[in-house]
């Protein structure tokens, strides 16, 4: 019997900073793994850019309110889903998840390009 796979912490933020862009939030190894998605995660078939950025800590995951001027992401940050995640694989290069969320459920897949910058997309993977 395989073993029970754990559920994590998982959140899309709507952060209306310096110019509108989602924040997904993946809880790893204690903290937040976040990815700036500039025009949210797809809800159907289509791929988005995902800009790796610096961790949170597991607080922030589903926080909501207004980042002061001056400070780095100044702006309003809004919920705009939230739930669980269980991992399928985690890669260097290759994350697959299954969402469980309020709004997004399913498996995605995040695909490193270069660098900081992967592609988020539904994958066919799991769906079940």
């Amino acid at each position: 019997m395989a073993p029970k796979k754990t559920a994590l912490a998982y959140s899309v933020q709507e952060h209306h900073a310096s110019h509108l862009h989602y924040d997904l939030r993946l809880e790893r190894d204690g903290v937040l793994k976040s990815w700036a998605v500039p025009k949210g995660v797809p809800e159907d078939d289509s791929r988005r850019l995902a800009v790796e950025v610096e961790d949170h800590p597991l607080d922030y995951a589903f926080f909501e309110g207004k980042i002061p001027e001056g400070s780095y992401g100044a702006g309003t940050v809004k919920l705009w889903d939230r739930g669980t995640y269980t991992v399928i694989n985690w890669g260097d290069d290759k994350i697959e998840i299954k969402i469980d969320g309020r709004r997004i459920r399913g498996a995605y897949a995040l695909v490193r390009m270069n660098g900081k910058n992967w592609l988020i997309f539904k994958s066919k993977k799991q769906q079940k």
